[in-house]
């Protein structure tokens, strides 16, 4: 145990996290120069394209150190955005150490703070690295100064490297066996193992991703999951080289895999813990807990027919990823489809390109919405996560919302557009920091419902790209949330209907009546286009009806003779309104979704 080093890298989105792991890789020889490619550990297309690592993933390293010992150095890969947090407190509680990679050009940023926290709290061995050293921007003595302003580490003893060079990154390795302290455990004590990531595999079922604490895995002993119950005999047991070395037992602190055979990751949740089924540890390790969605959107196929390969798509992509939910759903409007639960905006964005690109779907996904908590009189509660099935008015006691506290980083030249930005949306001013001279962090309460479209958008449009956000969940409270329902021809259109502040409602449904009395095909009759929020119509436009000119063929004559046929016109238009039905084109519904992005 005392040569085992269990580390991990946090940085903020971009900030050279995955090519400093392809580094320490190419150094310490686990890959060869043939097999090496750009962002290893980085196995999607997606996460080579946007730089954020999105699934995490581990890799067992062997380094002979200068102190002539040979360790064995285990780095996990944690996923870099804020939507993914849980599984990154996973990942910290399988390590002892954490390396805080800082870009030189950039400085500290939200993200880096929050993950910071997290591995404090978390009780890790930090050890501050400022990267890209070597690029034209780079000002490595003010960001020594932020960190060590931060952290309280003299920035002189900060490592200062360029991963893309490969300079200094030796020293990364040293400082890790350094300062990391070895796994603490009892190799004496019933076995306890963290599942700190898992995947699906076709042929070994799902790949649990295992930190042994006390205890050790040899053998195929059958295996019982503490917080699911799930019993199990594993297939399989290996470490991460970094493809799936098989190996015949993990000694306790080490890291590796252990092949399930279980079909769904439900079963093998993050953060649940393996015990021995015949000899089972009396309590689980601490801080498991199920993820709950937090954004909601039904996404439906473009084509009817398309339905049965959405539902399987969603199916092979919920194998490897336990957060995402989804039930079937129906709209008048868009036929059959699916309301998915998402972790937050950037997971859900993920999703929505991987239906598109891996299974070639055209699908329409709905504006964005969050699961409200519903208070009814007769002091139940309901968990509303769509719009349409918020019960009548005259049920509800209160409606309450999720509200998230949000840090806000960014240069101080930026404060008022930030500030104008945040109480226009609802948002509550806390308190203020200054980690450095140029620089403010800012903390808002703010509900989740304004900051899940396009507010991140706008916040780096009004700071040019400067500012850094990280959110968390704060609390559920109530506040005066109505219904507001489009109304076409009469008859209520559900893929409209959202849930709004009571103040937003007027100028909400004036918006979208704006735009949908553009996009409604004109009809034989006259179509009245209506928002309708508590119980009365708070706005309304005309789609004017198409008429033919039965009166061409009068020339002069009676007036009686014309104003019999105006007659039988207006007759016939009032039975056809009775039974006509307007058919809402596509671009309609895709128009009102932009409408929440501008």
């Amino acid at each position: 145990m005392q040569e085992i080093r269990n580390f991990c890298i946090i940085a903020h989105i971009d900030h050279g996290k995955s090519t400093l792991a392809d580094r320490l890789l190419q150094l310490t020889n686990t890959i060869s120069a043939r097999e090496m490619t750009e962002q290893v550990l980085d196995s999607m297309d997606l996460e080579r394209e946007k730089g954020v690592t999105i699934k995490a993933s581990a890799v067992h390293m062997e380094y002979q150190a200068q102190d002539g010992k040979a360790y064995q150095l285990n780095l996990i890969d944690t996923p870099g955005h804020v939507d993914f947090g849980y599984e990154v407190s996973r990942a910290l509680a399988a390590c002892e150490g954490a390396l805080l990679v800082v870009d030189a050009t950039q400085g500290v940023q939200a993200q880096t703070l929050a993950n910071l926290y997290l591995a404090l709290e978390a009780d890790l061995e930090i050890i501050p690295i400022i990267n890209k050293i070597d690029m034209p921007a780079a000002d490595p003595e003010r960001v020594a100064a932020e960190i060590g302003q931060l952290i309280g580490t003299a920035p002189e003893d900060i490592l200062r490297i360029s991963a893309k060079s490969g300079i200094n990154v030796e020293a990364v390795l040293e400082a890790v066996v350094a300062r990391v302290p070895p796994p603490k455990g009892d190799p004496a004590a019933p076995l306890r193992a963290l599942i700190f990531d898992s995947h699906y595999d076709a042929y070994k079922g799902v790949i649990a991703y295992v930190r042994v604490a006390d205890g050790s895995l040899h053998g195929l002993e059958p295996l019982k999951l503490m917080a699911t119950g799930a019993e199990l005999k594993p297939i399989e047991l290996g470490t991460f080289s970094p493809t799936l070395t098989p190996a015949k037992a993990l000694g306790t602190g080490q890291v590796g895999y252990v092949a399930t055979g279980l079909k769904t990751v439900s079963e093998c949740r993050v953060g649940d813990t393996f015990t021995y089924k015949a000899r089972p540890a009396s309590e689980a390790l601490p801080g498991y807990r199920q993820v709950k969605p937090m954004v909601y959107a039904g996404i439906y196929p473009v084509e009817g027919d398309d339905y049965p390969e959405l539902k399987e798509a969603l199916e092979k992509l919920q194998l490897n990823d336990a957060s995402l939910v989804f039930e079937p759903e129906i709209s008048q409007a868009l036929n059959f489809g699916f309301r998915c639960g998402f972790l937050g905006m950037f997971h859900m964005e993920i999703i929505q390109e991987r239906l598109e690109r891996e299974y070639d779907l055209d699908i329409i996904v709905t504006a964005p919405s969050v699961a409200y908590e519903v208070l009814m009189r007769d002091g139940s509660t309901l968990r509303v996560d769509s719009p349409a099935e918020l019960p009548d008015e005259g049920e509800i006691a209160e409606v309450r919302e999720p509200w998230m506290e949000i840090q806000i980083f960014t240069p101080t030249s930026y404060y008022g557009a930030v500030m104008d930005l945040v109480t226009k949306r609802r948002g509550l001013y806390l308190r203020e920091e200054y980690p450095g001279p140029e620089r403010v962090q800012l903390y808002f309460d703010i509900p989740l419902a304004e900051i899940i479209v396009d507010f991140f958008d706008q916040l780096k449009s009004v700071t040019r790209g400067y500012a850094s956000l990280d959110y968390q969940l704060k609390e559920y409270r109530a506040d005066a949330l109505v219904k507001l329902e489009i109304h076409v021809n009469q008859e209520p259109v559900d893929a409209f209907t959202t849930i709004v502040h009571k103040e937003q409602a007027y100028t909400k449904g004036q918006a979208v009546i704006t735009k949908l009395k553009d996009l409604i095909p004109r009809q034989l009759f006259v179509v009245p286009i209506q928002a309708v929020s508590q119980g009365r119509v708070i706005s309304r436009a005309n789609v004017k009806a198409m008429r033919k000119d039965v009166l061409a063929k009068c020339y002069g004559g009676d007036v009686t003779r014309k104003r019999k046929l105006l007659e039988k016109q207006k007759k016939g238009k009032k039975r056809m309104k009775m039974v006509g039905s307007v058919e809402i084109p596509q671009e309609a519904f895709l128009a009102v979704l932009r409408l929440n992005d501008e």
